[in-house]
């Protein structure tokens, strides 16, 4: 390892401190107005943005940071979940574009959790879902044209398994809400409501063992479709419906190999932005529903961030603007030529960066002969080299190739590092996403496996300096790792992390109770052996490798008094074990916190290897 470089101009601290965008969106019916997540201020906080100026002014000024909020589709007001000190439980309150005082949308409900959020296109309703010890809440709010003034909530749908949702047609006639009702996994069919009366118009669930999702309906007011997706052919693909009529088109694509998401509907409602992955590489189409044609877009290479039409989208002209990074550049927004694809300009800059060591795409065999991808980089030098093996949160995501200051961090002293893709991970089609449910911990513990394997192998890492880390489920399996084979590693660093799922589900909020259902297929009562030998505390006793966990006091995904437990029975074991607190939820409090962190665990595997 290389002598640690800890002076406040060190090239990897001037990476976390460059200023980042982290989301953009337009307002429908105003585009002239959008809003943007950006860590400019030094955390995360939501912005609104004179598009034609480029002018951001701040809207939050959160102790912890926020980084996600929803524009008002008028442009007049930005929607986001008021939490105490990123707990992620509170009340949704608007903020006016121009800044000002926060309204409470819901001041007669008790504080609640929430993931789902939603506009309509014509700004006359809003809706969300809530989890509380009954369930899931879908609630509407019918919003006044003129003035703005909102209505009290009215449930639209309930139920006891986890719910998301809604998304509205144009006019805020027709709700959609992805629900588990009908399955004891996390497989979802759509139900979609009269938004006035609440009665049921239409479902959409493809057979046992199938999930389908939505994206949005038709940006015309006369029609609507909904695009969504569905994975009953073993790969997700997009697919129309309309909810009154029941027509339904599926989009085959089966030219294309790996998973295609749809991403925008252009606002003449003639064409879909997608985007299809291959090997957790990105490729972007755009097809034409009227002449049945798919284009692919040559634009340049890394990662395009996307979700419910934030981050890329069709944007002013014939231009579509994207969330764009890779891993030596900072995600920032850029115009693609909406027919070619290539870069026309940057709409908002990202801050300048020092260089950087870029990523390349790797794969290699897991224990079962499942190909497993990952993303490997390497100092400069000969190896084998003290190695990072990294594993992302979710567990339901995809690692793609992305600006990570922390992989940077680890390249500048000399280590390599290498991410990998374990099973369930997303876009590698359903199976290997399902591989976890009800059982998680064993393959993707076999995946990081194999992974070192492969390093050591390959000659990258010298086989007495493995590292094995990640954040949230990450933090989970690095845990597993350390205590299900205690020989293979140097040290495990952990950040925000699950220790043992039956306390966890005690302590977390009510949507993360919610997901952990439908993960196991029951409740700790239903499955309690399952969710033990899941469960990092059960292996305490075989952990030999020094650990480090970094942990939130306030967060609700992965709570306190597991990881508290967790340690207490390392050290009652005689096992060598730190934790660090910060006083924040589970998405940090700020840059200058994430800089800490990284030091802490820098100068935790120079001990180490020391």
């Amino acid at each position: 390892m290389k002598k640690l470089q800890l002076d406040d101009n060190a090239a990897w601290k001037r990476r976390f401190r460059a200023p980042r965008l982290w989301s953009a969106e337009l307002a429908k019916a105003d585009p002239a107005r959008g809003l943007v997540v950006s860590n400019q201020s030094g955390k995360n906080q939501l912005y609104g943005w004179e598009v034609e100026s480029g002018e951001l002014t701040q809207l939050t000024e959160r102790e912890t940071g926020i980084s996600l909020g929803w524009m008002a589709t008028d442009g007049r007001a930005v929607y986001y979940l008021d939490d105490d000190q990123g707990n992620e439980i509170g009340h949704y309150v608007r903020v006016p574009f121009s800044g000002g005082s926060a309204e409470d949308v819901t001041p007669d409900l008790p504080p609640y959790s929430s993931w789902g959020f939603g506009v309509s296109r014509q700004a006359n309703r809003i809706g969300f879902t809530t989890a509380d010890a009954e369930g899931f809440h879908t609630y509407v709010v019918d919003a006044d044209p003129d003035s703005g003034a909102l209505s009290t909530p009215r449930r639209l749908f309930h139920s006891k398994k986890l719910a998301d949702g809604p998304a509205f047609s144009a006019d805020g006639a027709l709700a959609v809400v992805a629900t588990t009702e009908r399955a004891t996994m996390q497989y979802y069919n759509l139900v979609v409501y009269d938004a006035d009366s609440g009665e049921r118009v239409g479902e959409l669930w493809d057979g046992e063992g199938t999930s389908t999702g939505y994206l949005m309906f038709s940006p015309a007011p006369v029609d609507e479709r909904l695009l969504g997706t569905t994975n009953r052919s073993g790969r997700k693909r997009p697919l129309l419906w309309n909810p009154r009529t029941g027509e339904r088109v599926d989009f085959a694509l089966a030219d294309l190999p790996g998973e295609v998401y749809p991403v925008d509907w252009s606002d003449d409602a003639r064409r879909i932005l997608l985007c299809h992955f291959a090997e957790a590489a990105q490729e972007l189409y755009v097809y034409d529903l009227e002449a049945g044609t798919l284009g692919k877009l040559d634009h340049p290479n890394g990662t395009y961030s996307f979700y419910q039409g934030k981050g890329t989208f069709f944007g002013p002209g014939d231009e579509i603007w994207a969330q764009w990074q890779d891993a030596t550049h900072p995600a920032q927004i850029i115009a693609l030529d909406g027919n070619s694809g290539e870069k026309l300009r940057t709409v908002l800059v990202a801050g300048e960066v020092p260089p950087g060591q870029p990523w390349q795409s790797i794969s290699f065999a897991s224990s079962d002969g499942q190909a497993i991808q990952g993303w490997l980089a390497v100092p400069e030098g000969e190896g084998p080299f003290p190695t990072i093996l990294h594993t992302h949160g979710g567990p339901e995501v995809v690692m793609t190739e992305v600006f990570e200051p922390r992989s940077q961090a680890w390249l500048d002293h000399g280590f390599a590092i290498l991410s990998i893709n374990y099973r369930g991970s997303t876009t590698f089609g359903r199976e290997f996403q399902e591989k976890i449910w009800g059982n998680p911990g064993q393959w993707e513990i076999e995946d990081v496996v194999a992974a070192r394997a492969w390093l050591v192998s390959e000659g990258i890492a010298h086989p007495d300096q493995v590292f094995v880390t990640g954040w949230s489920y990450g933090g989970y399996i690095t845990l597993m790792a350390l205590g299900k084979y205690p020989d293979l590693w140097a040290g495990g660093m952990a950040g925000v992390a699950i220790t043992d799922w039956a306390m966890m589900y005690e302590d977390s909020a009510d949507t993360l109770k919610g997901y952990q259902v439908a993960l196991f297929g029951g409740t700790p009562a239903e499955k309690a052996e399952a969710y033990a030998a899941s469960s990092p505390i059960t292996y305490a006793e075989r952990v030999e490798a020094p650990v480090y966990i970094i942990q939130g006091r306030h967060d609700t995904r992965t709570p306190a008094r597991p990881v508290e437990a967790y340690e207490a029975r390392l050290k009652a074991l005689g096992k060598a074990i730190e934790v660090h607190w910060f006083e924040a939820g589970h998405a940090g409090a700020g840059v200058e916190t994430d800089i800490e962190n990284q030091e802490r665990f820098l100068q935790f595997a120079k001990r180490v290897l020391s």
